[in-house]
């Protein structure tokens, strides 16, 4: 055999046996952020799939509800910018940009640990005390709505509100995303105007509706073995509908509220409504 085609076959053994002990790429490893879990289901923001009519959307109702520590915490800092809740909110009447959000939040806990309902007539603010009530109007059409704002944003220096689904719906903005808007806080019989505090204070927490009588039961007995507060299920009529509804309390006050809520949550459980 020639030198040459020795080197060859050297050469082509060589290649051979590189390609097969070379090793096989490993998969990419995700960053610490993407590997976050996240409490909502969606990626992104949106519409429910069955719209809704603007005359199915009805006025929030204006109620003298206490102003607790929960979702008031001052000053707060969210992407780096430091937010002050405001003391006094009395007379409070702003202009700006309205913008809105759905389906992604739809029943997750607002900053106050009421549920999301993307069809009530409810609002998200930065700097307003929560709960509290304001009439939004519709600078483009004239168009206004009572929401109940019980939830911190929207973060964007551009707008200064962001509304339910069902709120921008009956304003006639959904489809364009954003609006011209007033927002008018309301005065409500009852609250304190030094802090928005209240004669009286919230009593129970609703930890949910069920339409199963036995669901409602099993949950009252785990949360029993739980708390020290009373435990009970209450029926309300929904529509054709009977719902079970799952309680805790009644309560001293805020302070009591507060502890229950962090036991359930330590427990993996959400911390349920404040309720009057």
């Amino acid at each position: 055999m020639s030198r040459a085609l020795i080197a060859l076959v050297c050469l082509l053994s060589i290649i051979v046996a590189a390609c097969t002990t070379q090793p096989k790429p490993q998969p990419t490893q995700p960053s610490a952020s993407a590997s976050l879990p996240s409490r909502y289901q969606q990626a992104r923001d949106g519409a429910p799939p069955i719209p809704i009519d603007p005359a199915d959307v009805h006025d929030a109702i204006p109620t003298p509800d206490p102003i607790l520590s929960v979702g008031n915490i001052s000053p707060y800092t969210i992407d780096g910018e430091t937010y002050e809740v405001l003391g006094n909110h009395k007379g409070y009447r702003v202009r700006g940009t309205a913008s809105w959000y759905g389906a992604k939040f739809h029943g997750h806990e607002t900053s106050n640990g009421e549920i999301y309902n993307l069809y009530l007539a409810s609002a998200a603010h930065k700097t307003l005390p929560i709960p509290c009530f304001a009439r939004i109007t519709n600078l483009e059409n004239g168009k206004s709505i009572v929401v109940r704002v019980n939830d911190r944003g929207p973060f964007h220096s551009e707008r200064i509100i962001d509304l339910s689904y069902g709120a921008a719906v009956k304003l006639g903005y959904m489809e364009k995303g954003t609006a011209q808007v007033e927002v008018q806080v309301l005065d409500v019989v009852g609250v304190d105007d030094r802090r928005g505090s209240v004669a009286g204070d919230y009593r129970y927490l609703q930890l949910g509706a069920y339409s199963s009588r036995d669901s409602a039961h099993r949950l009252q007995d785990r949360l029993q073995e739980l708390l020290a507060p009373p435990v009970f299920v209450s029926e309300v009529q929904s529509g054709e509908n009977l719902l079970y509804r799952v309680r805790i309390g009644p309560m001293t006050g805020a302070g009591e509220i507060e502890n229950v809520q962090a036991q359930l949550r330590m427990a993996g459980y959400d911390g349920g409504q404040p309720l009057p």
